[in-house]
């Protein structure tokens, strides 16, 4: 079994004085097509691509580092069912192992005989001959890893390694920020949750004469029931109560999210319980 553990040092040199072997088209093709997009999927996609392309590969994935755990998020070969499930520990497997110690492996055959490959019997890539697996890094901190495969024996270029190590060193700034805009948008969207949700409290509380646990636990029902997000619920809530304020016409020919009972504000059902 040809197994290649490459040094960080020799990894360094490649986006440093090596970097000037590589055609400047490349380098400008793959930053181009990476900030052609800001969302997290389609980032890993053209990366796919494109090293898909620059290493003819049977099979190309790309691991994201959430927590402590490697998350498959990107593949060459269509994997639905198991894209954002498919979980590793960092230490664990040859991809694990890349992500510990932060440095390329290739195997050139026989990869499932390695003493650090693990098996996932739901990939048919398992049964693949060759094997590289490079860490995409970010200001020194491990962001990813990418994986090629090949189904031949196949021996991979210190060049190739080079370059699929550049790629890592150049994705790996946009993929964190891909995926820190996406942590943004989600906070963002709890606030504006956690916003609505107070208001509709209030009102309930308002209208209902209850405790601020009351008026809670009446939503959580009500999006239990109902089943749909509390913040819909209680959007319903504040905006009903703003047509009452208003006296609008619309109050009792538009119910919002169900029945308004009259005079309170609110849709059918929403009550101390």
């Amino acid at each position: 079994m040809d197994t290649t553990a490459v040094s960080p040092v020799e990894v360094q040199g490649a986006v440093q004085p090596e970097i000037l072997t590589i055609d400047f088209d490349f380098l400008l093709e793959i930053t181009s097509r990476i900030a052609a997009s800001d969302a997290v999927d389609k980032v890993l996609g053209r990366v796919v691509d494109f090293v898909s392309t620059l290493v003819k590969c049977d099979s190309c994935f790309i691991y994201v580092l959430e927590g402590n755990e490697l998350i498959l998020r990107a593949s060459k070969n269509p994997h639905p069912d198991i894209i954002g499930r498919l979980r590793l520990s960092v230490g664990q497997g040859i991809t694990g192992w890349v992500a510990e110690h932060r440095e390329p492996v290739t195997v050139a055959r026989h990869a499932s005989r390695d003493p650090r490959f693990k098996v996932f019997h739901e990939l048919p890539e398992d049964s693949f001959e060759a094997f590289l697996s490079v860490p995409v890094l970010c200001r020194g901190h491990l962001v990813g890893v990418i994986n090629i495969q090949h189904k031949q024996p196949h021996h991979h270029s210190k060049r190739q390694i080079q370059l699929i190590s550049t790629i890592g060193f150049l994705v790996g700034a946009e993929i964190e920020m891909a995926r820190l805009e996406g942590e943004n948008s989600e906070l963002n969207e709890q606030l504006e949750t956690r916003k609505v949700v107070e208001r509709a409290k209030g009102i309930l509380q308002r209208e209902l004469h209850i405790s601020e646990e009351e008026a809670y636990l009446s939503l959580r029902k009500q999006s239990r029931q109902r089943r749909m997000p509390m913040k819909e619920i209680a959007s319903a809530i504040v905006l009903s109560d703003e047509v009452q304020r208003g006296r609008s016409p619309v109050a009792n020919s538009r119910p919002v999210r169900g029945e308004i009972e009259s005079g309170r504000g609110r849709p059918s059902g929403i009550g101390a319980s």
